[in-house]
């Protein structure tokens, strides 16, 4: 039912009213660097014939999704002289610019009789007094999370430009145990933290969950055995399938931008290189054949080409190439190491991490190397990975103590806008999904 969620809602989803063609006073310029929130107003959603609590609980997650990241600012409920708003009550606009509101969202959420719910909103420019959109939902109840992350992304979009990035999954790697002995199993959340569910029992060592840009599957490493292995898992069915079992060590496997191969780093000897595996022929390409170790591959969001880190030059640095293995060239000249490189979904820029001084670095850059910027450091950062929108990275930072332990953490792409995600244990190696189908 959840996978059809998203087609079903925007099947049934209509316009309330007809958008005006001129241009709203209200929106979020996002190509600059600090941006400032945007104040919008989201008074709690009315409930027809239905629960209160979810009606107001949705108002809340939509809320803290848009707070989240970082472009929005929900102002305080205290603060509002109009109350009691349903779908179809006309804003007093002059209410609203007093607070300073900028943007407004109302919604209602309604029982239908054959059980399901049905959720409208409205997104108005406060100082236009016109409204920027207007939808409406159906829905069963358990799936009023869910929803309220879509409704979340509409409003993104409309006033950004952008596509959200709220109704989306994050998978990761669950470590409880001493820290000498951690029993790491493959977890899932959702991007706000909520509904983390386990996806293995931890019976095997598991490593470097990615998700598939296209699909929800994900492609991992497992230590079932003497071997490691490569495996894909189909988070909706659960179905698992080994990928290949290859000598040595397999490391960093990751999705081509079809999600119809992975590209990934086997070593031979005492040296690893970069190969392609074709997912239904199961043939494999190998593109880079150095004495060197060179791993931790990511496609551009075209499949043009790779970029990967290698030690070739006496320390570990960022190389691309094309996906054919040519022309392979260092893109990193900075001071200190550079490692985990991942490329951005929209090709603008490489994220990566970087050691130099005793400092865990998240930085980007440009992919040929310039405009190279650090968004967040720390005691041990690693592994950053895009939200689908190419606007924030989710990566773990580890804690230091006898006790301490990875946590998963997210920064946009201006570094201002840090956040921990709170988990039932500790978490490293986070992954982001695509938008849910």
């Amino acid at each position: 039912m959840v996978r059809y969620l998203r087609h079903l809602l925007f099947g049934l989803g209509t316009l309330l009213l007809a958008l005006r063609p001129a241009y709203a006073l209200v929106e979020i310029d996002v190509r600059g660097g600090n941006v400032e929130p945007l104040p919008i107003a989201l008074p709690s959603f009315s409930a027809e014939g239905g629960d209160a609590r979810v009606a107001q609980e949705m108002t809340q997650v939509i809320a803290a999704d848009l707070k989240r990241s970082g472009l929005f600012n929900p102002l305080d409920p205290a603060s509002f002289i109009q109350q009691n708003m349903g779908v179809n009550t006309t804003p007093r606009f002059g209410d609203w610019r007093v607070i300073s509101a900028q943007a407004l969202v109302t919604g209602t959420v309604t029982a239908q009789p054959d059980g399901r719910l049905r959720a409208e909103f409205r997104l108005w420019d406060v100082f236009a007094s016109e409204q920027l959109l207007g939808q409406q939902f159906f829905t069963t109840p358990e799936n009023w999370r869910r929803l309220s992350h879509i409704i979340a992304d509409a409003i993104y979009e409309r006033l950004t430009g952008e596509k959200g990035y709220f109704d989306t999954r994050i998978v990761y790697v669950d470590e409880t145990g001493p820290k000498d002995k951690r029993v790491k199993r493959l977890a899932i959340m959702d991007q706000d933290g909520a509904n983390v569910r386990y996806l293995t029992r931890g019976d095997d060592l598991v490593l470097t969950p990615r998700f598939s840009p296209t699909t929800q599957e994900i492609t991992y490493m497992s230590y079932a055995g003497s071997e490691p292995s490569v495996y894909l898992l189909n988070i909706e069915t659960g179905q698992r399938e080994i990928v290949g079992n290859f000598p040595g060590m397999t490391f960093a496997p990751r999705f081509s931008p079809t999600g119809q191969q992975v590209v990934m780093s086997l070593q031979q000897g005492g040296n690893a290189n970069i190969f392609t595996m074709d997912l239904r022929s199961r043939s494999t390409t190998r593109l880079t054949n150095s004495a060197a170790i060179d791993t931790s591959p990511s496609y551009s969001p075209d499949g043009s080409q790779i970029v990967f880190e290698s030690d070739r030059g006496g320390t570990q640095q960022l190389y691309v190439m094309n996906a054919d293995g040519s022309n392979q060239q260092r893109i990193s000249f900075g001071p200190g190491r550079y490692s985990t490189p991942v490329w951005s979904p929209r090709g603008d820029l490489i994220a990566f991490t970087k050691q130099h001084q005793g400092r865990f670095m998240i930085g980007v850059m440009k992919p040929d190397g310039k405009g190279e910027r650090i968004l967040t450091e720390g005691y041990h950062n690693e592994g950053p990975a895009w939200s689908p929108n190419g606007r924030v990275l989710v990566f773990f930072r580890d804690t230091p103590g006898a006790n301490g332990g990875p946590q998963v953490w997210t920064v946009d792409l201006t570094g201002y806008n840090e956040q921990r995600l709170v988990t039932p244990a500790f978490a490293s190696d986070p992954s982001w999904s695509p938008l849910i189908d």
